[in-house]
């Protein structure tokens, strides 16, 4: 099931998509919340009633997926987790080649920071250096600390495509990478949740690529991970509580774009396309940030 936020009347609404066309939830239900997170509060996790509601839903509750303007596919993400250098030959790429971690690299990122499948990433003023990422993105379904190998995927409720479009100035101005992490607008969410149900276990062995102007930049699989998708739960999990509507970002491959000679950066009127077998593809314009 993939399950969408989209602009409608009155606001963002929910919607399930069924091949070209969306579902509109809320002309279904007007009780149907808008914010995922309080869909997977109410029903601990479980995506199955909103596939009940949308097959009860009147023939007027469906349009075309081509005409909507999509939204965050979680309006407001209580924690937004980020997996650095989790591909090896990603890490190669970079500064820490020759400090292989031996344990998951942490950080966080903030809602603002972040642009809905079909909307512009933007290019910050103040530097040229922003820089794409594929990664696969994990969304919480149920609260959950200290989990086990044995448990931690049921707190799992599905994935997206994420861009996690890093500004590499600011990320190597010191030792800690937020700064460059959480410009306005850099990164990309989308287009819709896969609920963890139509994906193998842990969504392992799945081919996830960007492209560049269509020019593919990073091919890899999700098997390849150093920390895979159980591990980083139960490493997070030892002293984070993850929430509902949570979501991490699980790393990203290499072919990113500082490690070519020259560099590539992400620029005004680029088009950046993030693919994930079985989820889908997650495209954003790129444009140039307007000085105030």
């Amino acid at each position: 099931m993939k399950v969408v936020a989209f602009e409608g009347q009155g606001g963002s609404r929910l919607g399930i998509v069924e091949g070209d066309q969306v579902v509109d939830l809320q002309a279904a239900d007007a009780n149907v919340p808008a914010d995922l997170a309080e869909v997977l509060r109410a029903n601990n996790g479980d995506l199955k009633p909103l596939a009940d509601l949308a097959k009860r839903a009147p023939a007027n509750a469906r349009k075309p997926l081509s005409a909507i303007a999509y939204r965050l596919p979680v309006a407001r993400p209580g924690k937004i987790i980020c997996l650095g250098l989790n591909y090896l030959e990603h890490v190669k790429e970079g500064a820490q080649r020759d400090n292989i971690p031996k344990f998951p690299t942490i950080f966080m990122r903030s809602r603002t920071s972040l642009v809905p499948h079909g909307a512009p990433i933007v290019r910050p003023l103040v530097t040229e250096t922003l820089d794409y990422e594929a990664e696969m993105i994990l969304v919480v379904g149920t609260r959950a600390k200290h989990l086990t190998a044995a448990n931690a995927l049921s707190c799992v409720a599905g994935y997206s495509c994420g861009n996690e479009g890093s500004v590499r100035e600011f990320q190597r101005k010191t030792t800690q990478w937020d700064m460059g992490k959480n410009f306005d607008h850099t990164g990309g969410f989308g287009p819709w949740i896969v609920s963890a149900d139509e994906l193998p276990a842990g969504a392992n062995g799945l081919k996830i690529e960007s492209r560049l102007n269509g020019h593919v930049m990073q091919s890899d699989n999700t098997d390849n991970m150093m920390f895979p998708v159980i591990e980083m739960l139960v490493y997070l999990t030892q002293g984070m509580t993850l929430e509902p509507g949570d979501i991490i970002f699980t790393g990203t491959p290499s072919g990113v774009g500082f490690a070519r000679k020259p560099p590539v950066w992400m620029k005004n009127g680029d088009v950046c396309e993030i693919e994930i077998q079985g989820i889908g593809v997650l495209r954003n314009p790129i444009v140039d940030e307007k000085a105030a």
